[in-house]
């Protein structure tokens, strides 16, 4: 397989206004080109995490905490520092692995116990990653503006979601 190169990759044929399932079956295009034949499974996250930070409007932060000794711990991501520990059921993130259910979030100043990791995010979602029963990891995203994701997001996330997952090795993407 040969290494995928912004080139290859042209930005300029998606309108700002596309429709969200397009954009999202774009994301996944894009997402699996990129992690085609390549093994390393922090690289396939960051990659998969620069193309979400690119392709989706509004984003003022995007990464994963991957599980590790029972915690979240921040990995991959797009945006600016980022809260490096979070505990199962504390903040959005933890309550997506306490439920192992996608949390959109319209207003996290709405939410209780909301992590303010960045004071400007306003609405945020979190995709839990589920592997053999267990959650690895979630996919966070943040935004400055309030409402920004809604149930085309987390529709067009879970598909992203389901379609990374077997292409990581996670015992590798969370060991310690």
């Amino acid at each position: 397989m040969r290494a995928m190169h912004d080139a290859d990759l042209p930005y300029d044929h998606l309108p700002t206004d596309a429709p969200k399932p397009a954009r999202y079956a774009e994301l996944r295009s894009r997402v699996r080109a990129l992690l085609d034949g390549e093994p390393d499974a922090i690289a396939n996250l960051a990659n998969a995490t620069a193309e979400v930070y690119a392709l989706l409007p509004d984003l003022n932060w995007a990464g994963f905490y991957l599980m590790k000794e029972g915690e979240l711990v921040v990995g991959p991501f797009q945006g600016r520092p980022a809260c490096v520990r979070i505990a199962v059921g504390r903040g959005v993130c933890g309550t997506a692995v306490r439920e192992r259910a996608t949390q959109v979030v319209a207003d996290v100043h709405a939410f209780a116990g909301h992590i303010a990791c960045d004071p400007r995010s306003r609405a945020e979602i979190v995709v839990p990653v589920v592997v053999d029963g267990a959650v690895v990891a979630v996919l966070d995203l943040d935004s400055e503006r309030p409402g920004r994701f809604d149930d085309e997001d987390r529709s067009g996330l879970e598909a992203l979601v389901a379609e990374l997952a077997p292409l990581i090795d996670w015992g590798r993407a969370t060991a310690t």
